[in-house]
């Protein structure tokens, strides 16, 4: 497949992680694909961000640096998309990485077909290096059907800039995940189709702690509900299979708790709280 000689337009957001931002840009910097910018935003970073970017922004012209006051992840990525010129988006956040082909590998078969908004691959998931590779996701379907009720796109996936115009960017009152969940629906409604390249093109930090591990902990249920009322319509059209799946997950949310309420740790629990509640109750009066 020939190469394309479209601009794509990397958008690295940084906030508190100028210390994995050197491998992140060190692996857009060894791209086989040499039609980019990369815009690296400091979304209000409270560390040595500024010269990390600084640095790569004198070692290439193609990489260029915007700072602004902390706004979120959907904030740093529309203002990095508002400056630049690419036809082609890429996010990338800045504790991750790309395998030297993935401009080469993705961009043609976005440049190919008009009817693909979205153009995806494989992830390797690593800790530490990204020779140290401990889990792979592949990603399938091609369709909104697909992404209603999991989010099959990494957040690092090509797409058109038209699209991100057309929708009116991410969704910026997203503060606690799912922004790019949310952005994949948006784009996918305007019949936009996506296309997963099935090759480990991709490599996505495990961390102990993240944004995700947060969201999934903390936010997943009120990040869903936010998103199926914003795009009901296309829910609506789904009803028999939505009831079916919002079904099975109470169901399955029930088992899981009556198998922790019936698990010997929990009755030990309950036991050994028991006394202790009793000694409250009698401080208290």
């Amino acid at each position: 497949m020939e190469v394309s000689n479209t601009l794509v337009s990397i958008i690295v957001p940084c906030y508190k992680q100028a210390h994995f931002l050197d491998d992140s840009l060190q692996s857009v910097f060894n791209q086989s694909y040499d039609r980019w910018e990369c815009i690296i935003v400091n979304d209000g970073s409270p560390d040595n961000t500024d010269q990390v970017a600084a640095k790569w922004c004198d070692k290439d012209q193609r990489f260029k640096y915007v700072s602004k006051e902390n706004g979120g992840l959907s904030s740093a990525r529309n203002t990095g998309i508002k400056k630049s010129n690419g036809s082609y988006i890429l996010p990338l956040d800045a504790d991750d990485a790309l395998h030297k082909d993935f401009l080469s590998k993705l961009v043609p078969v976005l440049e190919s077909n008009k009817d693909l908004g979205i153009v995806s691959c494989y992830t390797s998931i690593f800790r530490g290096t990204t020779s140290n590779v401990i889990d792979e996701l592949k990603p399938f379907g091609s369709a909104i059907k697909d992404l209603l009720y999991q989010n099959q796109l990494i957040a690092t996936s090509l797409y058109r800039k038209e699209l991100w115009e057309q929708v009116g960017g991410y969704d910026e009152s997203m503060k606690n995940g799912f922004e790019d969940w949310e952005f994949w629906i948006a784009v996918t409604k305007q019949n936009k189709f996506y296309k997963i390249v099935p090759e480990f093109l991709f490599f996505y930090r495990k961390a102990v702690q993240s944004m995700l591990v947060d969201t999934i902990k903390s936010h997943f249920e009120d990040n869903k509900e936010y998103i199926i009322k914003k795009h009901k319509e296309v829910y609506i059209e789904d009803f028999e299979n939505f009831t079916s799946v919002m079904f099975y997950q109470l169901r399955t949310y029930r088992n899981e708790g009556s198998k922790v309420k019936n698990s010997l740790a929990y009755k030990l629990s309950k036991k050994m709280a028991s006394p202790v509640a009793a000694i409250n109750k009698m401080i208290k009066k």
